[in-house]
């Protein structure tokens, strides 16, 4: 594990970047045998991401990553990228919109972006953190997944 790029002490000081891109993590790569794990755990064994040799002769010339792979990748995503020194505990709240907008082939390399799109008030002394988060792929065009995550932080 590497060290977060950027280090908030508070709360607070992270809820003032809001409209801001906060942090961009490192590169990770985006194995078959995560691909394979995956498919065990959510028993989504669809051949496009499991069956290499299929998946040469299917639309994207080998296998892929499940797009709920992708996405459950940011968590790893933010810790990669910030930390909170004074912050205890963060929860996924939930998502208000996802997108899948490219295939991730197996050994892509994947990072995000993450922009701060709202900080609330929530009980306990928490924040409820509103994200746009875009998750690239090495070499390519365009993104491979754009979603706006929500999650709860606490002191």
């Amino acid at each position: 594990m590497s060290t977060p790029v950027r280090t908030f002490r508070t709360l607070a000081e992270l809820a003032a970047c809001v409209g801001q891109e906060v942090a961009v993590s490192d590169w990770l790569t985006v194995t078959q045998e995560q691909i394979r794990l995956f498919a065990q755990a959510t028993g989504d064994h669809q051949w496009i991401h499991v069956d290499e040799e299929r998946a040469k002769a299917g639309p994207f010339g080998g296998p892929i990553a499940h797009g709920f792979l992708t996405l459950s990748l940011l968590p790893r995503f933010f810790e990669m990228a910030f930390e909170i020194a004074e912050s205890g505990m963060g929860v996924n709240y939930g998502l208000n919109k996802v997108r899948f907008t490219a295939p991730v082939p197996v050994n892509s390399r994947l990072r995000a972006r993450m922009t701060l799109l709202r900080a609330e008030a929530i009980e306990h002394g928490g924040l409820q953190l509103a994200w746009n988060v875009t998750v690239e792929r090495e070499g390519a065009d365009k993104p491979v997944c754009v979603a706006e995550a929500l999650v709860r932080r606490y002191p």
